[in-house]
């Protein structure tokens, strides 16, 4: 065998076995916990189904994974980013926030949003869908605006 063949074969069969470690998956099975921003605000359900087409498979405890995010090294690259996002906002945990944090959290949207920084557009490139209007920044801004400072 020539050590062309030799060195691709080598490469394929060590691709093959670094798919085998694959990491946790971040699903919850469709489950609403009682801590979610749903069960803590009144959110119109335009709003939460932005939210969730939007935001949620980073800012979650449920993530829709794509196909390719069964590959490696890429599943690891897409779960550490998740657990990132969840770390900085997690709307599934939102009622665990103090009534600060979850002021300084929904300013903090609205302005992201805004400024179109979120939903990022690296996510942006494979997720079209995700991609927020003029409109749809609007409705969750104004939602938010909405809410009352104090519960």
């Amino acid at each position: 065998m020539k050590p062309v063949k030799k060195i691709l074969l080598g490469f394929i069969l060590i691709f093959l076995i670094v798919q085998m470690i694959q990491p946790a998956r971040n699903i919850d099975y469709g489950q609403v916990p009682s801590s979610d921003i749903s069960k803590i605000y009144q959110v119109p359900q335009k709003v939460q189904s932005i939210l969730k087409t939007s935001c949620y498979d980073c800012h979650s405890n449920s993530t829709d994974y794509p196909v390719y995010a069964y590959v490696q090294p890429v599943s690891s690259y897409l779960e550490n980013h998740i657990q990132k996002g969840k770390k900085e906002l997690n709307f599934n945990e939102w009622g665990l926030y103090s009534q600060r944090k979850q002021t300084n959290k929904l300013k903090a949207i609205a302005n992201q949003v805004k400024q179109r920084k979120m939903p990022l557009p690296s996510y942006l490139y494979l997720h079209q869908d995700a991609k927020l209007s003029k409109e749809k920044v609007e409705e969750i801004v104004n939602w938010i605006e909405s809410l009352p400072t104090e519960k």
